[in-house]
């Protein structure tokens, strides 16, 4: 049924709304308090064409999976409606539209940072790059490394290096992998599925996130490599039923592990993320101030504690890892509820300012649990990782491997997409490999406390713990 602008500008409240995307309309009503990015994303869509703010977050098949077939209510000519004006925009209303220079000239990931920067949409930046409060932790993760000193070994005779190694029994190319990232669409409009490719191409191993502005199958799809391996993020919904759904797709689609975060109970106070929504929305009343970020995580529950393994495991026999631990004590914890393996986080600086360092919970374990890191249960890092230096030095000190997450967003956006993310990985791989040549290691094998230097950041560890 053909409907007239005037019949769906009615629809604009709680009560009754009903939006539009790519010319059809749907009744959304029901659907407000279920969605994962709260009520008011959609509310400032109501009775208008919220196509834009849709795609710059979802992928259309997304609405199958959503909404019942009885929420379509009709059609009508795409454009005549007004459009929403809704926090979120996509990659293509940048801040400059000039030319992104050659990916040639990219020579480490500060470079993409930097393009990034100029030419993602000003809430797109925001949401990427912001950290919590004075973005004191997004800072110190990166400084962290530069505490660390290498102790070279010479006349070594390195003819080639092996950089490969195994995440959970799925063999990688590097002790690299790519961290979940939620809403890739802001960077491009290939998204989580560009990265896909790029993993494929380049023997990484991609962990999907909650978040994901594409379906798994449709990640599954887009992969290379019919054997490269993708594994699920999982936060825990206040609608536990959802969360249940999103296990038993990912495990039905294929994915090797189930990664639960935990280190972010409520969104952290992401001032420049909410600043921005603030600018945006001066002249709407109904504005919170709340960023994409709260605005995207709303569903989080804050009400879980260990006993959610038990309920994951009686969902999947997966592997499962927990994302998000921050010191040596729960790094224990994890190993005595039998993980299969550990994320040291503070979720890039944006939970918790202030937040230790993940090298430094490292160094916690290396100091008070040193048994862990020989233990069946892997270890991973991730945050402020930016040079092939500082994946050696996590190597070194026991990870398996390290997390990668703003920097592919960044080496996506400017219409890079796959190719921007595999010229990422090429410098990584080349630093890596250079590097392993000066310490002398042929392999990653050959990686270990030896040859660190890290009595400026051990300084830093605290004096007793109580395991």
């Amino acid at each position: 049924m053909r409907l007239t602008p005037d019949e769906i500008a009615q629809h604009n409240n709680r009560d009754s709304c009903w939006v539009a995307i790519h010319g059809s309309v749907y009744d959304v009503t029901d659907f407000l308090d279920t969605h994962p990015g709260g009520s008011q994303v959609i509310l400032r869509c109501a009775g208008k064409d919220a196509t834009e703010d849709f795609d710059s977050v979802h992928d259309t098949e997304l609405l199958a999976q959503a909404l019942p077939p009885s929420s379509l209510r009709g059609t009508i000519e795409p454009g005549a409606l007004p459009v929403s004006t809704d926090i979120i925009r996509p990659a293509a209303t940048a801040r400059e539209s000039n030319t992104p220079p050659p990916l040639s000239s990219m020579i480490n990931l500060h470079d993409f940072e930097q393009v990034a920067q100029k030419h993602l949409a000003p809430n797109a930046w925001a949401y990427y790059s912001s950290g919590a409060e004075d973005e004191i932790s997004k800072r110190q993760n990166a400084k962290a490394f530069q505490k660390v000193a290498f102790r070279p070994r010479i006349l070594r005779k390195v003819s080639t290096v092996d950089t490969s190694t195994t995440i959970l029994g799925k063999r990688v190319s590097l002790p690299v992998y790519m961290s979940p990232t939620g809403i890739a669409k802001l960077a491009h409009p290939d998204g989580e599925c560009a990265l896909a490719a790029a993993a494929g191409h380049e023997g990484l191993l991609q962990v999907l996130a909650n978040s994901s502005s594409f379906v798994i199958e449709q990640v599954m799809r887009a992969r290379t490599n019919p054997d490269q391996p993708i594994f699920q993020q999982l936060y825990v919904n206040k609608d536990i039923s959802k969360s249940e759904e999103i296990v038993r797709r990912a495990e039905a689609a294929g994915a090797g592990a189930i990664w639960i975060t935990v280190d972010s109970p409520v969104v952290g106070k992401r001032e420049m993320d909410e600043r921005l929504n603030i600018e945006m929305q001066a002249n709407d009343s109904s504005a919170k101030g709340q960023g994409v970020a709260k605005t995207m995580a709303s569903f989080i529950s804050p009400y879980i504690d260990w006993e959610i393994l038990t309920w994951l495991r009686g969902l999947t026999k997966l592997p499962i890892v927990i994302k998000g631990i921050q010191c040596v004590e729960d790094a224990v914890l994890a190993y005595q509820n039998g993980v299969q393996g550990i994320v040291l986080s503070n979720h890039g600086g944006r939970s918790q300012d202030t937040a230790q360092s993940p090298l430094l919970t490292l160094l916690e374990i290396h100091r008070y649990a040193p048994s862990l890191i020989d233990s069946p249960m892997e270890i991973y890092i991730d945050g402020g990782i930016r040079r092939g230096t500082d994946v050696l030095k996590a190597v070194a000190l026991g990870a398996t491997a390290v997390g990668l997450g703003r920097p592919l967003l960044y080496s996506l956006a400017a219409g890079y997409g796959e190719q921007g993310v595999r010229r990422a990985i090429e410098i990584l791989r080349q630093e890596i490999e250079s590097n392993m040549v000066f310490l002398g290691a042929t392999s990653l094998r050959d990686l270990g406390p030896h040859l660190l230097n890290s009595s400026r950041l051990e300084r830093d560890v605290v004096g007793s713990v109580k395991l």
